[in-house]
């Protein structure tokens, strides 16, 4: 795995960008707000900069950034579905398992691995009875983001 090329603070954590030599994003990464925030040094990450502070002064903006390939074939599908949910709307885990002929638990799994977060905009998915997860976690700063991106994106559909 490459290193961490660049941090950008959101108001919950940072979110942070790796990529490798072939300046591809391999991964961005939710991480807690002790890590210091750090200026890009290469044009990859000051992109991704670049990228995030647009969705942060307008949600509606479609995040665009070279991405190397992962995931299963069913992960893919997951995410692709994911990616179609407009900025301000949900669905549910079970929505999209019905859809994809599948189970919710295993739509919350591709959920939670996903490497490409805001992009593949897991946190447009949700449980029938709350939030659900969020990046593997139920609890906590990883549930306080998805809250805060639901927040940030509601104002789309007022």
């Amino acid at each position: 795995m490459s290193v961490l090329r660049a941090l950008i603070r959101l108001p919950t954590c940072h979110l942070g960008v790796r990529h490798d030599s072939a300046d591809l994003i391999e991964e961005i990464v939710f991480l807690p707000r002790e890590n210091p925030v750090e200026t890009a040094h290469d044009p990859l990450g000051r992109l991704f900069i670049e990228q995030i502070e647009n969705y942060l002064m307008d949600p509606a903006w479609t995040i665009t950034l070279p991405l190397a390939p992962r995931g299963t074939v069913f992960q893919q599908r997951v995410w692709q579905a994911i990616r179609s949910i407009p900025p301000g709307q949900i669905r549910h885990y079970g929505e999209l398992a019905k859809d994809l002929v599948s189970a919710p638990r295993a739509i919350g799994q591709a959920c939670g691995a996903n490497p490409f977060p805001l992009i593949t905009p897991c946190h447009r998915v949700m449980a029938k009875t709350g939030p659900g997860g969020f990046a593997h976690a139920r609890e906590g700063w990883l549930l306080e983001t998805k809250r805060w991106l639901l927040q940030h994106e509601s104002t789309l559909s007022k």
